[in-house]
């Protein structure tokens, strides 16, 4: 038998998303319908999908799901989670057994307000989130938050993504926007907490793709307090679109310009204007360029945002019927839920593909951002 490890396939791994831009919700079946037809690009050690708008009873705390491995662990979680947080609800999350899901831990979900009292001075409270966070998964052994934004959830584990959907029951779910991941691992084990979607406050990441640049994005974004407990290159993802949107509140179109920056032969044909803002993006945030073949969808409780490398060495497909958008890896996976749509498209490389609510103007909502903090990256943006 063939173990991880052994067999490559460098194309591997699939990725899928549903958005209604009016913030009409549907159930979690048609995002696992899309996903299941690319089955042959999973092995069966991940899978995962992101929900928002699943908690409207709860859309003002924070949904923290956890993974423990052992009830001793959970009670050493919960005592810190009494600590700095009131908790409204805690309880299982539910699940259909299956024969095909195995060495399931325990798996729980926690509606959560932060103590004030707690926060540091000029702390901000999706900080003071972030830092529980990583605290908890750096440094509490057999404890893992997988998922902790607002009116949304992540739901991931090792198994073929159909599987994964239909052990968290997610056909009982209503959503306005689904991602979807199944992976291919290729580098790192195949466990529960290394599933995507990767997930950060309202952030979620899918990522078809290997990154070589994921020791140099490491190092930066630990200057800046995150922790990759993990090793894989799609948690970094995470965490660098969360510090450019969020910590050093970036536009969006910067950051893409950042992560997926243009080569410096097209920069060199650009105005002066334009060549002075793209030299200055790439010299000041040269440690977030991520190179190597990827595609992504970035999800947030505003909409989401697909993305391929620069050169397209991942497959991105994109497809529009009426208010909803669709993205996957093959054009097979939108046919599957979409029959005729008014549009379908292949982005060009380094080309976004953007999703809002009607109503939005960004993927963030800004918090305050901390002026001394930024100054030293201060960009004409």
């Amino acid at each position: 038998m063939l173990k991880e490890g052994h067999i490559r396939i460098p194309a591997g791994c699939a990725i899928s998303g549903i958005m209604n831009k009016k913030g009409e919700v549907t159930s979690g079946q048609e995002i696992i319908k899309s996903i299941a037809v690319m089955h042959d690009r999973s092995n069966g050690l991940g899978g995962g999908f992101a929900a928002y708008g699943i908690y409207p009873e709860f859309k003002n705390h924070y949904a923290l799901h956890l993974f423990f491995d052992d009830k001793k662990v959970k009670q050493e979680t919960e005592f810190l989670l009494n600590k700095f947080f009131s908790i409204d609800l805690a309880e299982t999350i539910p699940i259909r057994k299956i024969n095909a899901i195995k060495n399931v831990p325990l798996i729980w979900r926690y509606f959560v307000k932060p103590k004030i009292k707690e926060m540091a001075l000029h702390e901000t409270e999706s900080e003071f989130v972030v830092n529980f966070i990583m605290r908890i998964n750096s440094e509490v052994e057999g404890a893992y938050v997988f998922s902790s934004g607002k009116n949304m959830g992540t739901f991931k584990g090792v198994g073929f993504p159909e599987d994964i959907g239909e052990f968290f029951r997610l056909d009982e779910y209503k959503a306005y926007s689904w991602t979807a991941h199944g992976r291919f691992p290729t580098n790192t084990p195949g466990w529960w907490g290394g599933a995507h979607p990767f997930s950060l406050l309202d952030w979620t990441i899918v990522h078809n793709g290997e990154i070589s640049s994921y020791d140099a994005n490491r190092r930066y974004l630990e200057m800046y307090g995150y922790k990759c407990t993990l090793q894989t290159d799609t948690e970094a993802i995470t965490y660098i679109f969360d510090l450019l949107l969020r910590k050093f509140g970036i536009p969006l179109e910067s950051a893409i310009n950042i992560v997926a920056a243009p080569f410096w032969s097209k920069i060199s044909r650009m105005n002066p204007d334009e060549q002075k803002l793209f030299k200055a993006l790439r010299v000041v945030f040269s440690s977030l360029l991520i190179n190597g073949p990827f595609s992504i969808i970035l999800g947030s409780k505003n909409g989401f945002m697909a993305l391929n490398d620069r050169l397209k060495l991942r497959s991105l497909v994109a497809a529009q019927k009426g208010d909803n958008l669709y993205i996957a890896s093959e054009e097979s996976a939108i046919r599957e839920i979409c029959k005729n749509p008014d549009k379908s498209w292949a982005p060009k490389g380094g080309e976004p593909v953007i999703c809002l609510l009607d109503g939005k103007e960004s993927l963030y909502e800004f918090d305050q951002v901390d002026e001394n903090e930024f100054e030293h990256h201060s960009v004409a943006l």
